[in-house]
């Protein structure tokens, strides 16, 4: 059984979370940040993402509940004026944020952080992560 602290999620690879990012432009839903996702379009979402994570449970665990606080975070009217300004490119620079970010499962992320944190060109970021393009997205 595997046990993660809903208070503080562990951080996971941005490939990890790309896979559900995936998944969802696969099945039609590649403006999910944008218009969101219905329960049970989540939930097949998260069986895909379970078969594709057998392996490892402690990242397949990791990896829906930081894609379910991704598409959350994304309902916020501020986070949807920044997607529909920078477009799909957005799209990976988000997961790469939501795939490192400080998570509480209870709370999601902080909707200011993430703006912040995504508002800025990623040559402007204070911190150096390597970035995620959407051509890897895609692939």
């Amino acid at each position: 059984m595997t046990v993660i602290d809903p208070s503080d999620v562990p951080t996971i690879s941005a490939d990890a979370l790309l896979v559900p990012m995936r998944l969802s432009i696969a099945n039609g839903h590649g403006l999910a940040l944008l218009n969101g996702l219905s329960e049970d379009n989540i939930r097949a979402l998260e069986a895909q993402v379970w078969a594709h994570f057998a392996h490892d449970p402690q990242t397949r665990l990791a990896v829906a509940l930081r894609f379910r606080a991704l598409l959350d975070v994304f309902a916020s009217r501020r986070l949807k004026e920044l997607f529909l300004h920078n477009g799909f490119k957005l799209i990976a620079r988000a997961v790469q944020e939501a795939s490192s970010q400080r998570l509480n499962a209870q709370f999601g992320f902080k909707a200011q952080k993430f703006v912040a944190a995504l508002a800025h060109a990623p040559s402007q970021r204070a911190h150096s992560k390597p970035e995620v393009t959407f051509t890897q997205m895609a692939a």
